[in-house]
């Protein structure tokens, strides 16, 4: 696909290519510098989460919560192998159909790639009523944001996180108090 190439499945699900150069919903840190230490963060943060899920499994924490921090690191892994090395592998999408090429004829170096979001649901839309502060008569869509599924990994995993906290932790607090 090209970018912002669009197939519509249903009136609320389309398929769009788009590319994301940072962070979640398109931010990003400025210039070269930033997109390195963004790229060397979510490294560092694979590990991290690794390592805590390997910590967390040995304690016996529970496996709910293990569940939620494995869809956390696969979202996270997802979102990092795209950016290193979407960019060595593949030329621009900008006007044309991306085509893969040799590793390292790419449109980036390495760590400069870009994130590949498709997943897009704009459910609903419409104009705020004059009287909402701040936003009448304005536009809306819910939801807006392309995301693809290593995202969707992440939001899952913290979601589960959220709702299931009591039991998650209260259950891991009395397994350690039990140990003393």
């Amino acid at each position: 696909m090209y970018l912002g190439q669009e197939y519509h499945i249903a009136d609320w699900f389309i398929i769009h290519f788009t590319e994301n150069p940072g962070m979640a919903f398109g931010m990003e840190l400025g210039g070269d510098y930033g997109k390195i230490i963004l790229s060397v963060f979510r490294i560092v943060a694979i590990f991290g989460i690794g390592w805590y899920i390997v910590k967390l499994s040995k304690e016996g924490a529970h496996k709910g919560f293990l569940t939620a921090m494995g869809f956390i690191f696969a979202g996270a892994l997802g979102n990092i192998l795209d950016s290193v090395f979407y960019g060595q592998i593949f030329t621009e999408s900008t006007a044309h159909i991306a085509q893969k090429v040799a590793f390292g004829d790419g449109y980036a170096d390495m760590l400069y790639g870009r994130v590949v979001d498709m997943l897009y649901f704009p459910l609903m839309d419409g104009w705020f009523p004059s009287w909402v502060p701040i936003w009448g008569d304005e536009y809306f869509m819910f939801f807006r944001p392309v995301f693809n599924i290593a995202d969707s990994a992440i939001t899952i995993g913290v979601v589960l996180i959220i709702l299931f906290q009591k039991k998650f932790f209260t259950e891991a607090e009395l397994n350690n108090q039990g140990d003393k």
